[in-house]
């Protein structure tokens, strides 16, 4: 699992759990036997800590000197404005912090102040000032239960010789940038979508992309059949140099996994389109509302929309949509690996059983119950 951290740099977190997190996806479709409280083990040890890169993710924790600068979802001067104007809160949020150990807003009453949240409305003091605290590097999160965030100081949560480390802010925004690219693999000079969210400004991102690629730390590459120059981590190099056969296996991929940032490659490249539904309203969705697309090999070759119902501890699968010109029946190992997918999906969502939606008794005839 910490090799998958290194290698991606970071993981996008998000705790909507319909199909599972899209943390523990990501690291389910590379990791032999993931189990989703393996991640939330290294969380509790302090080995990864939530960081915002891109969008909240999951980060090494010796990598913090590098996301010291944090921007936070309304920027710094947001933030700082927060402290200043709720000065007695932030205060008694701080000592009871301090005295009584990690602490989440539901701990205080609720306080109002001058700070609102972005649609104009009073926001809750408390929350305003956690927040503050955790963008400044006073504080940080010490767990989750459920959505509901616990506070710590932040000595408590890393080691001296980690917070001690100080990066230069011009480097922070370098490596920041450089994670970016190391997590998707291709990505071109200007990105894609969100992917360079919450990193300065765009004439001072060309100019930190060029001393990436001054430095040698980017390497620009031209791929046959893509406009325009894509950029690899330099020492990935030697995977294009002498690229590994993929592995005949299935993996369903996250919504929001680092594979997925660039639509527009993933049409040009594999020819699949892909957009995220999930904010769509149902009457204006192609597919549906949490769905996976599907990989074998070096190929996506279809969706796939489960349904992980814990209470009665089955998958259910509501729909599957295959590429065109894909049948499964007909690709080579395709039906075992996928057999062997849903064997280690079960295990992963901890369910004894697969059901399919009545339209699908195709697939349920190819894929059956595999417990």
């Amino acid at each position: 699992m910490l090799e998958v951290f290194r290698r991606l740099g970071s993981i996008q977190f998000d705790p909507v759990a319909v199909a599972g997190r899209n943390h523990d996806l990501v690291l389910h479709a590379r990791v032999a036997g993931y189990e989703p409280a393996w991640c939330d083990e290294l969380y509790e040890r302090r080995e990864i800590f939530e960081a915002t890169n891109k969008a909240l993710s999951f980060v090494p924790a010796g990598e913090f000197p590098w996301f010291r600068h944090v921007m936070g979802r309304k920027g710094p001067r947001f933030h700082n404005a927060a402290l200043a104007d709720n000065p007695a809160v932030a205060e008694k949020v701080l000592e009871r912090i301090r005295a009584e150990g990690p602490l989440s807003s539901a701990d205080f009453e609720r306080e109002t102040g001058p700070t609102k949240d972005w649609f104009g409305m009073p926001e809750n003091a408390v929350r305003a000032v956690l927040e503050a605290y955790t963008v400044t590097g006073v504080i940080g999160l010490a767990r989750r239960d459920g959505n509901l965030r616990y506070y710590d100081l932040l000595e408590r949560l890393l080691p001296a010789e980690v917070r001690a480390r100080e990066v230069p802010e011009r480097e922070q925004l370098r490596h920041k940038l450089l994670s970016r690219y190391r997590a998707h693999g291709l990505l071109g000079a200007g990105g894609a979508g969100g992917t360079f969210a919450r990193i300065a400004n765009p004439p001072e991102r060309r100019d930190l992309h060029k001393e990436l690629v001054e430095h040698g730390a980017l390497v620009p590459v031209e791929v046959e059949g893509v406009r325009g120059k894509r950029f690899v981590v330099a020492e990935e190099l030697a995977l294009l140099e002498a690229p590994p056969e993929p592995k005949p296996s299935v993996a369903f991929i996250a919504p929001f996994d680092s594979l997925l940032w660039d639509t527009t490659l993933l049409a040009s490249l594999f020819g699949f389109d892909f957009v995220w539904e999930g904010f769509f309203p149902p009457a204006k969705r192609r597919w549906g509302y949490y769905v996976l697309p599907i990989v074998f090999g070096s190929r996506f070759v279809g969706r796939i929309e489960p349904r992980i119902d814990r209470d009665r501890a089955r998958v259910e699968v509501l729909d599957v949509w295959w590429e065109d010109g894909f049948a499964p029946r007909r690709a080579d190992g395709f039906v075992d690996a996928m057999r062997d997918a849903f064997r280690e999906y079960l295990r992963f969502a901890g369910a004894e059983r697969l059901e399919w939606a009545t339209h699908l008794a195709a697939e349920r005839r190819l894929f059956p119950a595999v417990p």
